[in-house]
């Protein structure tokens, strides 16, 4: 498989090079960096060119490095059933930086790429219709970004006395707490159920 995947590497790399900013093969995959500009174009041809045919969209997900410059990864998968291949696209972005969609070669791609925008803010350019998919309409932040609080900005509760759903500021009612219990990590002897069976023996 991996040879395969190699080979499969070498001429996509030969024959798009404009595309190909890197690649490798890694658990069973191939690996593919393409620069934002290129991922229309290069997807088309991954989807029509006989030794490729990776027709099937499976994900679109974000990954989150606020360290870095180019602060957002979009990763691709898709799977070639013709060919029995899988590969995995990434493009590197910035934060002010926008992505063009892929809906107009695969239209699968509308909702995957509402998801990265709702929960981390990447923006899809010619996208048909990009606004939040998960998170409510008046939701602030993207929740899935590492500098967003755990607890996010705002508490969503129904009200009784108003008879209505009510937003609010986040407050934490109770200080952190110390839970006093032994772990198994600080040498306590725990008799699970069953244990008295090995100590027979």
């Amino acid at each position: 498989m991996t040879e395969a995947l190699t080979e499969l590497g070498t001429l996509i790399e030969a024959k798009r090079p404009d595309c190909v900013l890197f690649w490798d093969v890694s658990y069973g995959e191939l690996n593919i960096d393409v620069a934002p500009a290129n991922i229309v174009g290069f997807v088309e041809f991954l989807k029509n060119d006989p030794n490729c045919k990776f027709s099937s969209l499976v994900d679109i997900a974000g990954v989150d490095y606020p360290e870095r410059a180019k602060r957002f990864d979009v990763v691709y998968h898709f799977l070639s059933m013709y060919q029995n291949h899988r590969i995995r696209l990434r493009v590197s972005v910035r934060e002010d930086e926008m992505v063009p969609s892929i809906v107009s070669v695969h239209p699968s791609a509308n909702w995957f790429e509402r998801e990265v925008f709702d929960m981390y803010g990447v923006l899809f350019s010619g996208h048909p219709d990009l606004r939040r998919i998960l998170t409510d309409y008046g939701f602030r932040g993207y929740p899935l970004r590492k500098d967003f609080p755990t607890t996010g900005y705002t508490e969503v509760r129904y009200d009784e006395e108003l008879k209505r759903v009510v937003y609010e500021p986040v407050s934490l009612v109770q200080e952190y707490r110390q839970f006093d219990f032994m772990s198994p990590w600080e040498g306590a002897k725990y008799v699970l159920p069953g244990d008295e069976k090995q100590e027979a023996k």
